[in-house]
């Protein structure tokens, strides 16, 4: 029984999802080779993936792969309530709604995980942990896959602890999920939610970017291509190395806070903005978060330094402080990409579905062979996909002669 806001959005939902669909030919080609075949059928999948037309096409090709899905969203701000009615229309179990609260995010969560799944589709690893609390709801799983950078950091810890009780593929670390989806679809889709909530130019102002990892790096990137000047802030001295030889300055964010009009965080780590920082900041700098969870910027010293708080406009509050400066919150400090904007572009997340597909099936069939653990993808099924992409896209590529490859090899 779905839990979901309003079924009458059912219609709107269908468009979105019939648009997205037309711009995910390796879902497409993957819904034409496995749904005669029907690998999943009889399986029980939960998906726990940012509830919008993307993920739904991904929930709609295990089932039509012969998957029984349940489906739930990883951020209760970036669900889409129409996309959830047109999921419960068409049959599938659904449980979430746009700007759940705390409780009933986890509830949604949990009833998903009730559906006792054989493989799990994880966000931020927000199943795996709800587990430790429902470990009943665990009694049939093989394994699953995990979506993002922070989930694959918190996988690792429980790896290294003993504490990861199932295979888990690392669909973050392949590279056709995150040399595109990190980079290229977090590097546009950032500018789309902060240009949208703010309307304010980029050109000319100073950008402050902590971190410089894939994400990071993509963000920066754009950030140039619309004129900005970057700042980049980093823990790791490789990273700054590289911020630095791309062209932007580098610095700590104590010194790079009364420079910035525009701050982004994408490390994955907590506290990186923090009061100290906010005291220094200029009257109207926007903060914006881009990583998984909203504990980047932190909300409760803002709040405790502020004299008021207004929403200035959609996505958008303003933190007045005693001295008459407002700091800008975008999204709540949630993904703004995803609150604010529309989340990745289909053509990107065309890749990373169609990896998180084939890793559920890589699951599905060698997941009762394999020990409790993080799993890197599997290198055919990276480039299968890789190919797949590049042939919708109408491009080639060369081929080694049997001379070259005995040359690489050694053996001329």
């Amino acid at each position: 029984m779905s839990a979901i806001r309003d079924i009458a959005l059912a219609p709107l939902g269908l468009k979105r999802i019939e648009w997205v669909r037309d711009f995910m030919p390796c879902l497409e080609e993957l819904r034409r080779r496995y749904a005669q075949t029907k690998p999943f059928q009889g399986v029980r999948v939960s998906v726990a993936v940012h509830l919008e037309a993307k993920t739904a096409y991904l929930s709609l090709l295990l089932r039509d792969a012969g998957a029984q899905v349940a489906v739930t969203g990883s951020n209760p701000l970036s669900t889409k309530d129409d996309i959830c009615a047109a999921l419960a229309y068409l049959g599938m179990e659904v449980n979430a709604w746009h700007g759940a609260t705390a409780q009933e995010y986890r509830e949604h969560q949990r009833k998903t995980l009730e559906f006792r799944p054989h493989i799990i589709i994880d966000d931020g690893a927000d199943f795996i942990s709800l587990l430790d609390s429902y470990p009943e709801y665990a009694s049939e799983l093989i394994g699953g896959c995990e979506e993002t950078t922070t989930g694959i950091a918190r996988l690792h810890a429980r790896a290294e602890a003993g504490t990861l009780r199932v295979p888990m593929m690392a669909v973050n670390d392949a590279n056709c999920k995150r040399l595109f989806d990190n980079r290229h679809g977090t590097g546009q889709s950032v500018w789309d939610g902060i240009m949208y909530s703010t309307n304010n130019i980029v050109a000319g102002k100073t950008v402050v970017i902590a971190g410089y990892g894939y994400c990071s790096s993509g963000i920066a990137l754009r950030a140039r291509g619309l004129g900005a000047n970057v700042i980049v802030t980093e823990v790791d001295p490789f990273k700054a190395l590289e911020a630095a030889m791309d062209g932007n300055r580098v610095m700590t964010m104590d010194d790079a806070a009364e420079l910035g009009d525009i701050f982004i965080t994408a490390t994955g780590c907590k506290d990186v903005i923090v009061g100290r920082h906010f005291a220094r900041m200029k009257h109207n700098a926007m903060l914006a978060n881009a990583g998984h969870f909203d504990v980047e910027i932190n909300k409760r010293e803002l709040r405790a330094l502020a004299v008021s708080v207004e929403e200035r406009k959609p996505f958008v509050d303003g933190y007045t402080l005693e001295d008459g400066r407002v700091i800008n919150l975008l999204s709540d400090g949630r993904l703004v990409n995803i609150v604010a904007g529309n989340g990745h572009p289909a053509e990107i997340m065309d890749l990373s579905f169609a990896i998180q597909f084939l890793g559920a099936k890589h699951i599905l069939d060698n997941g009762a062979d394999m020990a409790a653990g993080l799993y890197p993808i599997p290198e055919e099924i990276d480039r299968d996909v890789a190919c797949i992409k590049l042939r919708a896209m109408g491009l080639g590529l060369d081929e080694l002669t049997d001379e070259q490859r005995a040359y690489l090899e050694g053996s001329f």
